[in-house]
């Protein structure tokens, strides 16, 4: 009997024991259930989005090309006589490159001039009859009316035909002169394609000559569309090349093309350089753009802006309810980014934004 106590007293203790865990896992349980029914409080920091018209920098690449640069092809089909310059060779405007040699096209030529002198001579003898008869017709009787009408009509025709002779001639002179190769400005050979008696002509694909002029440049610039409005007469830039690692070199802008190109959608700009010795055109440049908003925008502490791959937004806070706003980024300076949205100068911007901070999340602000 006592040792059937003994056992009934120690499993009403173990029954004990298990109903105490099974109640301590409830109230665990219960505990963890409400806690994920309420919003996490946190303390935040905010700020105002300002707004502010700062110079702000822009980095970008470019491409310098020469002041001006053309291709030389032959007018007319004519041999190869005389070359004078080669690839290197530095040229001044009207400076004789290469002669073309095409005897029809003299031959025409001189019998073009031939011709006008003939009917120059004609002209003139018509003439110097017309200036007789009129002279003689002031004696009543001693000219026909017919016959000055006639001689002026003779006069009027030979006229005609001397200025059609002499438009003949100036063309044949001009076709004539296209045997002459001339350098259009000063500058640089660039290409040499041809060689003494090679026959060329006005179906030619390969250019005879292409010179450039090197003693100026052109920095081409392509400014995104977001930047586009902050471009003005005054933007400054300085520019550095990869064969001349360290140094800088610095430009005004010239001129813009004022319209976006659909395929990129950007501005062309174009600075003008005066070239130094070292540099070259058609190399790459990395371009440095000062630039400023025609007016004010908002600007916050970059913290503030969150990029994740469903979109750029800044976090504000609505009496204390998380509203995630969209932005575009626009200029960057050191600590401070531009931003453009649907904001107000009155917005509770968190200083610092997150991810984490979901739509409808309710947090605590620190003013």
């Amino acid at each position: 009997m006592k040792f059937q106590k003994k056992n009934t007293i120690q499993f009403a203790l173990l029954c004990l024991t298990v109903l105490v865990f099974f109640s301590s896992c409830s109230e665990n349980g219960a505990t963890t259930n409400t806690e994920k029914n309420v919003s996490i409080v946190k303390s935040l920091e905010i700020i105002h989005p300002q707004m502010d018209r700062p110079v702000y920098t822009l980095s970008l690449p470019g491409e310098l090309k020469p002041y001006e640069e053309v291709t030389i092809y032959p007018k007319i089909k004519g041999f190869v006589k005389d070359i004078y310059v080669d690839r290197g060779t530095y040229v001044k405007k009207g400076q004789l490159l290469a002669i073309l040699e095409a005897p029809e096209v003299s031959q025409k030529y001189y019998s073009e001039k031939s011709a006008e002198q003939k009917f120059k001579e004609e002209y003139n003898y018509s003439r110097q009859s017309f200036d007789r008869l009129k002279q003689a017709s002031k004696r009543s009787g001693a000219v026909a009316e017919m016959e000055l009408e006639r001689a002026l009509s003779k006069v009027k025709s030979d006229s005609a035909a001397y200025r059609a002779a002499v438009a003949n001639t100036s063309v044949s002179g001009q076709l004539n002169k296209y045997l002459r190769i001339t350098a259009p400005f000063d500058g640089i050979v660039t290409e040499r394609n041809i060689s003494k008696g090679a026959l060329v002509g006005e179906n030619m694909s390969i250019p005879l000559f292409s010179v450039a002029q090197n003693n100026k440049l052109r920095l081409l610039v392509a400014i995104p569309e977001k930047h586009a409005a902050s471009v003005n007469d005054f933007t400054k830039a300085s520019f550095s090349v990869a064969g001349l690692p360290g140094k800088d070199f610095q430009t005004t802008i010239a001129r813009t093309s004022s319209v976006l190109r659909q395929s990129s959608r950007s501005m062309i700009v174009e600075f003008d350089v005066v070239n130094y010795p070292d540099l070259n055109g058609g190399e790459y440049a990395q371009v440095k753009l000062k630039l400023q908003r025609p007016d004010s925008t908002y600007w916050v502490p970059a913290s503030s802006v969150v990029n994740t791959q469903a979109g750029v937004f800044a976090v504000r806070s609505n009496d204390g309810i998380i509203e995630r706003v969209p932005v575009i980024i626009g200029g960057r300076i050191k600590d401070k980014i531009e931003i453009f949205g649907d904001l107000k100068k009155t917005d509770n911007i968190l200083k610092l934004g997150s991810e984490e901070l979901t739509e409808g999340s309710r947090v605590t602000i620190t003013k």
